[in-house]
């Protein structure tokens, strides 16, 4: 059993007005500038499927637990002091998190699944804490998150003690008991399962917490061009390389902000069923974006440190497979949000298809120009088929 609060911590919405984002929660974000940081090295050092393989499992279990935690200030009023305790300890564990990604699957994997199964577990009981007395519908709720967690940590755990041989393996049996838990609704044998209607979210407010996290990674990719570019000799093809890595960045920026993150806000903020959006709209489809952006960032890299001559595999797939990526999140996102699927990004994915019989002859500065090229043509076919009153200005 565990106690509960005698005050009550949730926010206090008001009738038709989202809840803000407070600068506490954006200062529990620089934890995952630096684990998405860590995350582009680690992709960085190991180019392989198995490196790719790792990278990625690492990747959405940070977006779920800093997901998780984003459902819980939109819950909760992030202004409160043991709130913000909360999130403060949170970042300390994040912090533990990040340190060890590069090592996760080497001699720090116990670090990574005690930090990460702390954060997971610890943010939980608060939430029965807080909750208990004063909102026993969404209390439920989170004693069926617990028992979900509670049996994906037994495999964190067990996987960060166990040789690196199974490690993959039962941290990818946990990853996926926690992915599929918010589809089943957390279903208990005790306390049966929540719907999408008991997750009275705030829909303008989760909406702008997403897009906060793609700015982080966004963040990373200009970081990355930045500080290549300063340790590199000047000339026309460094620079080259340099604009070609930046107009990359703000084409991904144009293709996320102009057109679908107005019409989702718009969209989960009217819904009556919020929860129902938010699960797939807001929880599972973002980490496409991220690994996109991610993915792009290490070509960044690859085109800044040898843009010329004949492009390995390494920058052909990172680069052309990395964009793809991104625009395959971009089209889920918004398939999911309007209904259909833009064109624009249809025939962005095709014209980076039709470039791959081509790319072994072509240097990483012609791939990298090429697939900026693309993302910016995927912004305007797509702002041209807006009509006027939604472009953005």
């Amino acid at each position: 059993m565990i106690g509960a609060a005698v005050h009550n911590y949730q926010r206090k919405r008001g009738i038709g007005e989202a809840a803000r984002v407070d600068f506490v929660e954006l200062f529990f974000d620089l934890v995952f500038v630096f684990a998405i940081t860590q995350l582009s090295h680690l992709l960085l050092r190991d180019l392989t499927l198995k490196g790719a393989a790792e990278s990625m499992l690492l990747l959405a279990a940070v977006w779920w637990v800093w997901n998780y935690t984003a459902w819980v200030t939109n819950w909760l009023d992030p202004t409160k002091a043991p709130v913000r305790a909360m999130l403060f300890m949170l970042m300390l564990a994040g912090l533990m998190l990040s340190t060890s990604i590069p090592e996760a699957f080497e001699g720090r994997g116990l670090q990574f699944a005690v930090a990460y199964v702390f954060m997971q577990l610890g943010r939980t009981l608060f939430m029965l804490w807080a909750l208990k007395r004063h909102n026993p519908d969404n209390h439920a709720n989170f004693v069926r998150i617990g028992f979900w967690l509670a049996l994906s940590g037994v495999f964190w755990i067990a996987g960060g003690m166990a040789g690196v041989e199974s490690r993959f393996l039962l941290w990818g049996i946990a990853l996926a008991i926690e992915l599929i838990s918010p589809a089943l609704g957390f279903w208990t044998p005790w306390h049966g399962a929540s719907t999408t209607a008991d997750w009275d979210v705030d829909g303008g407010h989760m909406a702008e917490r997403s897009a906060l996290f793609i700015i982080i990674a966004l963040g990373e990719s200009i970081l990355v061009s930045g500080a290549t570019f300063a340790e590199l000799e000047w000339n026309w093809v460094n620079f080259a390389a340099f604009l070609t890595t930046f107009f990359a960045s703000v084409a991904m920026w144009l293709i996320y902000f102009n057109v679908g993150q107005e019409a989702a806000h718009h969209r989960i903020s009217s819904a009556a069923d919020k929860g129902r959006i938010a699960r797939v709209a807001y929880t599972y489809i973002p980490v496409v974006l991220v690994a996109g952006i991610i993915v792009v960032a290490v070509s960044d890299e690859l085109v800044l440190a040898h843009p010329l001559g004949h492009a390995e595999a390494a920058v052909i797939w990172t680069s052309i497979g990395g964009t793809a990526l991104y625009l395959v999140g971009n089209l889920l996102f918004k398939f999911y949000v309007v209904g259909r699927a833009p064109l624009s990004h249809i025939i962005g994915l095709g014209l980076l298809a039709a470039m791959l019989p081509f790319a072994s002859h072509m240097s990483p500065l012609l791939i990298g120009a090429a697939t900026t090229v693309v993302m910016v043509l995927v912004t305007i076919l797509e702002l041209r088929g807006q009509p006027s009153g939604h472009q953005a200005h």
